[in-house]
């Protein structure tokens, strides 16, 4: 049976080709979610119709990419995480920590899974992170993890200390 692709199938075909599969792939797998339509003569003209439309869309899409990726190239994001025992972080820094961070220092919106980070960071330092924001269009970020400073915790152990010997005194009265 012959079918035009909508979407790529990996080992099958990309979208837009035109391709002879067995019946029953076509009918079980490829027709019920949609990957792709029965190759008719209005079927093609109606794919080759988008496709190419997606081109010029995307054309204009990767002009916004490539100047994202200027802003975003060489930029410097720094996280403060608590600190335990040998370095190490409590938790850890993912990447939708390094996204939030970096859509709110350049003010646009970046997805967590653009972020390519292999596994979490633990340990504080400055780490080199790639932003894929393109099959071939990958700014690269540095993230400066630092530790967080402990001096507010003191304080506020007095203050709740002054409110409970407060307490203490007025349920006496």
């Amino acid at each position: 049976m012959k079918v035009v692709f909508l979407e790529d199938v990996p080992g099958k075909g990309k979208a837009g080709e035109i391709k002879e599969v067995s019946k029953g792939y076509a009918k079980n797998f490829l027709l019920p979610r949609g990957l792709a339509l029965v190759a008719t003569p209005t079927v093609i003209k109606q794919v080759e119709s988008r496709l190419e439309r997606e081109k010029l869309e995307g054309s204009v899409d990767r002009e916004k990419l490539v100047e994202l990726a200027q802003q975003i190239e060489g930029k410097e994001i720094r996280l403060k995480a608590r600190i335990g025992a040998g370095e190490r972080l409590f938790g850890s820094i993912t990447a939708a920590d390094v996204a939030g961070e970096l859509s709110r220092a350049i003010g646009s919106v970046i997805d967590k899974r653009k972020i390519d980070i292999e596994k979490p960071f633990r340990q504080t330092g400055s780490y080199e992170v790639a932003i894929k924001l393109a099959s071939d269009i990958k700014p690269k970020i540095t993230v400066v993890i630092e530790e967080e400073e402990k001096e507010a915790e003191p304080e506020k152990k007095k203050e709740r200390k002054k409110k409970n010997e407060n307490k203490k005194e007025e349920d006496k009265e």
